[in-house]
């Protein structure tokens, strides 16, 4: 049984997941047949002209119930933003570090090398202006949107984010991506969309959206999605924000010829832009500056490429970044159980003919 619509042709196959290799990715925007697919379940087929999200909650004075033809009609705004999963470069934890994971959960992990990412320009409604329709109150706590899946692992998709964040003016209801309407691997007819943050709260197929005046908790924030372990306190750390790193678009691992190369990656950051990106093919003895290619957004990726002389035998290249705000990649990162948010320099391994 096939769980998405798209052809998978080139893609690797992730459980319910289709990752495309970074090597693979050339141009700044990801094709939207090649962007990564993150699914718990299938894919919904739903007809845009039945569809109807719903506004509920204590946390808004009415209930509201928008159209497609409602949100189409009101203003859009286009948001470049990176989408990545929590468990991007997972497998890294065991092929570098030697940590095996040891998933609390019963859902198999969707073991992503480097490829659970991908760019697009989403163009949509900003969530806030939905939620005043609404009336949402000042004691509004979460806004927590639901999917439309119905064979999902862990059952009804949904998250809570913290109002302020949702009221965010990049925060929006997409209605397309790289200028066409979504696909249906990507959300039809709406999507969220929380610029900077893990790709689990940016949830597909929206369907309601519940607002409340108190915390919530729900699967996503106390057992996926939360760091925990030995390094961890007991009831674990939920994740929100995505974190500083760089990737070569390489595959994994490398092989080239003896000779001259020119090596691409991809660096990210989800509150400052990227500065710079350094690498190193001496085990990080020393660094050299790779150049930047522009465009550099709020919530975009950078690419990045450097000449590099291949000699036969086995290397490793490694890259660092550092965001404007003077933060770098971390050396280490501590182990989590679930084996998210790798983003420590790593070896790439590169085997020369």
């Amino acid at each position: 049984m096939a769980y998405w619509v798209k052809d998978a042709t080139g893609m690797m196959v992730l459980d319910r997941s289709l990752e495309l290799p970074l090597h693979q990715q050339g141009d700044y925007l990801t094709p939207n047949d090649r962007f990564f697919v993150c699914n718990s379940g299938s894919t919904p087929r739903i007809d845009a002209q039945r569809y109807v999200l719903r506004i509920i909650g204590d946390g808004v004075s009415n209930d509201l119930r928008l159209n497609y033809n409602d949100l189409a009609a009101m203003p859009h705004r286009t948001v470049p933003a990176v989408l990545e999963c929590a468990g991007n470069h997972r497998s890294l934890f065991l092929d570098v570090t030697g940590e095996q994971l040891n998933n609390p959960t019963d859902i198999p992990d969707v073991m992503w090398t480097l490829g659970g990412v991908g760019m697009a320009e989403w163009r949509g409604v900003c969530l806030r202006h939905v939620l005043d329709r609404a009336g949402i109150k000042d004691t509004a706590y979460h806004v927590c949107p639901k999917g439309s899946e119905t064979d999902a692992h862990e059952g009804e998709i949904k998250i809570p984010i913290p109002v302020n964040k949702a009221m965010d003016e990049d925060t929006i209801l997409a209605l397309e991506m790289n200028g066409e309407p979504l696909p249906p691997d990507h959300g039809f007819p709406v999507r969220v969309i929380v610029p900077g943050w893990i790709g689990a709260y940016s949830v597909k197929w929206v369907r309601e959206i519940e607002v409340s005046a108190t915390p919530m908790q729900v699967t996503r924030n106390t057992d996926f999605y939360v760091l925990k372990g030995d390094n961890w306190p007991e009831e674990g750390i939920p994740i929100t924000e995505q974190n500083l790193k760089s990737s070569l678009a390489l595959p994994w691992p490398a092989r080239l010829t003896a000779g001259d190369h020119t090596i691409h990656g991809f660096a990210r950051s989800p509150r400052s832009p990227i500065n710079e990106v350094c690498w190193s093919d001496d085990q990080g003895k020393t660094w050299r500056s790779a150049q930047l290619t522009g465009p550099i957004e709020k919530y975009g990726w950078v690419r990045f490429h450097f000449s590099w002389r291949a000699t036969p035998g086995r290397h490793v290249l490694m890259t660092r970044a550092t965001n404007r705000a003077g933060r770098t990649q971390p050396e280490t990162v501590p182990f989590n159980a679930g084996g998210y948010l790798f983003n420590a320099v790593h070896p790439h391994p590169v085997f020369v003919d």
